[in-house]
């Protein structure tokens, strides 16, 4: 029996998912590989200046500090952040309903980027990937948005939606990109770079 190429490249290693993210956690899940969930929380703060991927960058990076004099010879750290950047802006999580049905208005019936930076953080280096998708979403009324916010309570999340809950089923009318990426992971990317570090 064909063995997971990438489990196998990495079973004398150690994969660390710096992230509570449930949704991060199924995917690794889903790519067939073992791995350790151990999220560490730090203030996500970025210079004013970082616009859209360097936003990402930044806080993926950022994520990966606390691990970085503690880390084993053999251990692969994985820090993501994901920014919903919409017309020069990065939309963050909404902390209410008020704030999330005004991001999803200023995004209706438009196009917005979604990215996501992955850090790869070993005791000797460290790799940053990203990738962006172009999500366009239709026109939605208020009673859509509303009852969507009240339904799904996506306030843990970058633009105050998740593409694989109602909104996404309904109101996408275009994606151009790795749809996992909108998820929260693209895990093209991943599995690409994770061969690539281990080889």
């Amino acid at each position: 029996m064909i063995e997971n190429p990438l489990k196998e490249k990495l079973k004398d290693h150690k994969l660390i998912l710096g992230s509570g993210s449930p949704r991060r956690k199924k995917f690794l899940e889903d790519l067939g590989l073992d791995f350790e969930v151990r999220p560490k929380s730090v203030d996500e703060i970025y210079p004013e200046e970082l616009q859209a991927s360097q936003i990402s960058e930044f806080l993926a990076v950022l994520k990966a500090e606390p691990f970085k004099d503690t880390l084993e010879p053999n251990e692969i750290v994985i820090t993501s952040d994901t920014v919903v950047w919409h017309k020069e802006t990065s939309l963050a999580k909404a902390p209410n309903l008020e704030e999330a049905m005004h991001m999803l208005q200023t995004m209706s019936g438009d196009w917005h980027e979604v990215i996501t930076s992955v850090c790869f953080t070993t005791a000797k280096q460290q790799k940053v990937v990203s990738a962006t998708t172009h999500v366009k979403f239709m026109d939605f009324s208020n009673e859509e948005l509303q009852y969507y916010i009240e339904q799904c309570q996506p306030f843990d999340k970058a633009g105050a939606y998740g593409i694989q809950e109602w909104i996404g089923m309904v109101g996408i009318s275009e994606i151009q990109g790795s749809y996992t990426n909108v998820v929260g992971l693209p895990t093209h990317l991943v599995y690409k770079t994770l061969m690539q570090l281990v080889s």
